[in-house]
């Protein structure tokens, strides 16, 4: 399905699919349930500007052997496959027809939490690279801007159990986030997986 099927609105040099109910209610709770549980959390520090600033929200990050994950000189060695992130991999996998190899976790705690404007556009991730977004818990609004532009283009909420998949030549053109709110927020558990063409991964951090 198309993230743009029920409006006239086209991105241009993107290849967008949006599914919002791609796991069932129950299925979504019980896997947010599980990996928030299992999962061990960190909030590591990056430096900008010469200071040393707290991550706006928790994270992990899985990988088979070999596929870190690298940000602001600091390295992550993948953490094994549990038993369900594998399960949820093969899934995917299957669903989208492309391997996957990493996964970032980030775990949103309030509106407070966020992601900062990027592309996941590094060279160890392709010429075209796939993330597949899965997302847990409270919905939050997800914005799109062309590159070298500051007026968001589109906005999508994603909700508890929807899926969206970004291929193809967006990450060359587009970039995104998920804002600070002082709306309510419920906590919200992400997991983004990608492919990582070789074993020195970087997955994108800010």
């Amino acid at each position: 399905m198309s993230l743009f099927a029920d409006t006239p609105l086209q991105l241009p040099d993107a290849e967008l699919d949006f599914y919002p109910q791609w796991l069932n209610a129950e299925l979504a709770d019980l896997w947010l349930q599980q990996l928030h549980r299992q999962t061990p959390w960190q909030q590591p520090e990056v430096n900008l500007f010469g200071r040393c600033h707290p991550v706006p929200r928790l994270l992990a990050w899985y990988g088979d052997a070999g596929i870190g994950y690298r940000y602001s000189g600091l390295y992550h060695v993948p953490l094994p496959w549990t038993p369900l992130l594998a399960q949820i991999r093969t899934q995917l996998v299957d669903f989208v027809g492309q391997p996957l190899n990493g996964l970032l976790l980030n775990y949103y705690r309030d509106g407070q939490d966020s992601m900062g404007w990027h592309s996941d556009d590094e060279a160890e991730l392709g010429r075209d690279p796939i993330v597949v977004s899965l997302s847990l818990g409270g919905g939050r609004r997800f914005d799109l801007r062309r590159k070298g532009q500051q007026r968001i283009e589109h906005s999508l909420h994603l909700d508890h159990g929807s899926l969206l998949v970004m291929r193809g030549s967006t990450q060359h053109y587009w970039q995104h986030q998920i804002a600070k709110t002082r709306k309510p927020c419920a906590p919200r558990l992400n997991l983004t997986f990608r492919y990582v063409l070789d074993g020195d991964g970087f997955a994108h951090e800010q």
